[in-house]
């Protein structure tokens, strides 16, 4: 059978109280049994104990009644000391579990009301993000055909047209060979396509595309001297384990490539060297300082690439640039170039 209404507590009532009627906890009723008891037994002891006069009245020392009083009464007040703090114990603990209690019920309510608020905001904000989402593919779709744009006539121009530019000086363009053939009457010039293939160098012994590009990179005076010093720092690098297919360097812009070959340097170009391989980083920098041979390689090579490519870049295309940068020989650049300090 349920309490009377009187009894319950009033619903989220923290510091609510049960009904008027007073009513005694077991401490108290053990509080005052103890207390009867005490002094009963202390009236007793003193009637029958004490002595008395000639004349049949009691004996009366005045500082022993004081002390008896205090020792009759001091435990009677501990008992109430204790009962009283026993109550007052028990009646925080009975709120601070109604204050929990209350607590949890608002936190319950109030994630309810969060959670309603954001099923009642999810489909627009899906939305919004759906919408940036489209509008960023469409941004990458036109960049990606900004750069392959013109697929058919880029290839085309890329295999007739030649990797480097006519250099400045007509005598030098023109010099004889030993047996006194022409230099332009070796062959055509290599083309953007088989100069960028060359870079990377062959991906196996079954790459003929690669071997026949590294072949008529390698008739090129100029281009040659790039590609056996590329190959000698390889070979190098290969002897502590650094391979460049492991590396995955930031890509820096076109742009960034264009103002490294026109002589910028500093801190806005410092993103060509673009390769954060620790291990990588730190083994060329420990072989540049000790072993002259691979630092002499090192140098010999950043300088034939940095000409090389100034060279290049006159006539490149962002995409050619692009393209280049991937290459196994950039990718050295990058390193070796980031540790030699070529950036700075």
């Amino acid at each position: 059978m349920s309490e009377p209404d009187t009894q319950k507590p009033i619903e989220l009532g923290i510091f609510s109280r049960r009904g008027d009627t007073p009513q005694f906890s077991t401490t108290e009723v053990v509080a005052s049994g103890l207390s009867v008891f005490w002094l009963l037994a202390v009236t007793l002891f003193f009637v029958f104990a004490g002595g008395v006069r000639a004349d049949g009245t009691p004996r009366v020392d005045t500082l022993r009644f004081v002390m008896t009083v205090i020792a009759v009464f001091m435990p009677v007040a501990l008992i109430w000391v204790a009962a009283v703090t026993s109550k007052s114990n028990r009646i925080i603990r009975e709120e601070s579990e109604r204050l929990q209690t209350v607590i949890n019920a608002m936190r319950h309510s109030h994630i309810q009301q969060q959670q309603s608020g954001i099923l009642d905001i999810k489909p627009a904000v899906e939305q919004k993000l759906d919408d940036l989402a489209a509008a960023q593919r469409k941004t990458e779709t036109v960049l990606s055909t900004f750069s392959s744009i013109r697929p058919q006539i880029e290839q085309q121009a890329s295999h007739h047209r030649a990797a480097l530019s006519t250099p400045a000086a007509p005598h030098q363009a023109q010099a004889s060979l030993e047996l006194g053939t022409p230099a332009d009457a070796i062959g055509t010039p290599l083309s953007v396509a088989d100069f960028i293939r060359a870079l990377h160098f062959p991906e196996s012994a079954d790459d003929k595309e690669g071997f026949r590009a590294l072949r008529g990179a390698l008739q090129d005076r100029n281009i040659s001297q790039l590609i056996q010093a590329a190959q000698d720092v390889l070979t190098l690098l290969s002897q502590d384990g650094i391979y460049m297919d492991d590396l995955t360097p930031d890509r820096a812009r076109p742009e960034i490539w264009r103002r490294f070959a026109q002589g910028e340097r500093g801190k806005p170009i410092a993103v060509i060297g673009g390769i954060r391989d620790r291990s990588s980083l730190a083994l060329a920098a420990g072989r540049m300082r000790q072993d002259p041979i691979f630092r002499d390689s090192v140098h010999h090579f950043i300088r034939r690439f940095d000409q090389t490519f100034a060279e290049f870049e006159k006539t490149a295309s962002d995409q050619e640039i692009a393209e280049l940068a991937e290459t196994r020989s950039a990718r050295a650049f990058m390193l070796l170039g980031r540790t030699a300090g070529t950036f700075d």
